[in-house]
Order: C-alpha cells, then sequence, then structure tokens
C-alpha cells in the first residue's frame, strides 16, 4: 500500500574511507577490508531506499560518493553526532513531506521495512522511531522535520541513545510510535549476523571475504532477502 503522506527518505552516510570507517571491525579486519564492508553496506542501502515508494530521495554525506541519479546530495555538519542528525532533517526539509532518515549501518534494509515505517506515519503518528539492538536507533520519520532539533541534546552512541531520543521527542510534544527492531553493524560478530540476514547482497559478499567464519541468525533482527 501507498503511504498516504509523501516522505523525503534521507541516508546518514559517510564515505567509505580506510581507517575512518568500521573501525571496530580492526582487527579482524585490516582498514582497507573495514572499509569494503562500509562500502558494501552503503550499496545495500542505497538499492533498497531506491526501490521504496519515497517521494524523494537525499545522501547526507561526510565526504564524497556517487549518489544514485536523480538524488539529492546535502552536506553533513554540526558538531558531534546528535547536531549532524538535527541538521540532516532540517536542511533536507522539503514543504508538504514527512522525512524519514537511516543510516549506512542495516544493509539487511529492504523497501518493505521503509515501507512499514511509513505506513506508521500514515496511522497518526508524529514520530517513528525504529530501535536498534544495541539500544541505538536505525531509522527516525518525523511527520515536522523541524522537531529534528531535540536531537541535538541527545547523547549518541550509548547503549541508552533510543531511550534518550524517545524522551526527547515526547518532551517536544510528538506522539511517537516505535518501528521495527533490526540490528546494526558494528562488530565482527553484527557483521556476520546481518550477513545472514541478506545472503544475495554486496554486503554479504564482503563479508565472507573479509570475515570468514560462522555465521549465526540473531535474535530480534529479521531475515530480509
Amino acid at each position: 500500500m501507498k503511504a498516504a503522506i509523501p516522505v523525503e527518505l534521507l541516508v546518514m552516510a559517510k564515505q567509505p574511507v580506510p581507517g575512518r570507517v568500521k573501525t571496530r571491525l580492526c582487527p579482524p579486519c585490516t582498514p582497507d577490508q573495514a572499509a569494503a564492508v562500509a562500502a558494501a553496506a552503503l550499496a545495500d542501502t542505497l538499492d533498497a531506499v531506491q526501490a521504496s515508494d519515497a517521494a524523494g530521495r537525499t545522501l547526507v554525506l561526510d565526504g564524497r560518493y556517487p549518489a544514485p541519479a536523480l538524488w539529492r546530495t546535502v552536506a553533513q555538519h554540526g558538531t558531534g553526532l546528535g547536531e549532524r542528525l538535527a541538521h540532516a532533517f532540517t536542511d533536507t526539509a522539503v514543504p508538504g513531506r514527512a522525512s524519514l532518515l537511516v543510516g549506512m549501518d542495516t544493509p539487511q534494509l529492504t523497501p518493505e521495512l521503509l515501507g512499514e515505517v511509513m505506513q506508521r506515519l500514515d496511522a497518526g503518528a508524529d514520530a517513528v522511531l525504529a530501535p536498534a539492538l544495541d539500544g541505538g536507533w536505525w531509522a527516525l520519520a518525523l511527520r515536522e522535520p523541524a522537531r529534528a532539533s531535540v536531537l541535538a541534546t541527545v547523547p549518541m552512541s550509548t547503549p541508552d541513545t533510543g531511550t534518550g531520543t524517545l524522551e526527547a521527542l515526547r518532551r517536544n510534544g510528538c506522539a511517537v510510535t516505535i518501528g521495527p527492531l533490526l540490528r546494526d553493524v558494528d562488530t565482527a560478530e553484527d557483521a556476520r549476523a546481518v550477513a545472514a540476514l541478506a545472503p544475495a547482497g554486496r554486503f554479504a559478499a564482503a563479508v565472507a571475504t573479509a570475515l570468514p567464519g560462522p555465521v549465526n541468525q540473531p535474535a530480534g533482527a529479521r531475515a530480509t532477502r
């Protein structure tokens, strides 16, 4: 079902430069291998967003990366991740559209999962916050992108980031619905587990090369491809 509210889909991404991305994979990965895993994760994420039912698509970028045709590219700015996320929403806001932001750490993402988040906005929520297994979140949809200003006050990359974001949104008067739970990729264990969920993607191929070994299906994360 097509979302009733037009949505601008944002991908928050960093150029896959060795030594600057996926550093928690090192070791066992080399910096070059970690960058290859990150590049594959970003490519699979862009594919899912491209195939989604979005009104528009924007790459919110730290560094350089070739965006798909017809996408906008906007540079990240701000001090700290919270500020950069807040600016990502406000810098890309389109009148009459909601905004849905995802990162590049959930390459098991599918158009169906994105559609599920969009549909929850249709159901009357002001915000949809989709949690990650590590206590953070992998997606945030806002009916009014300006309300993302509260993200600048939330400590990021902690086990309480999801809870802190939820509380900040509610203090700002948002009716928040919780979205689907996914596992994002930080460690080698995460990478192997997520690769098992999406074995046909570029990410799974990159993990098989950089992190050969057993994979396990994690609790709380969906098989998607």
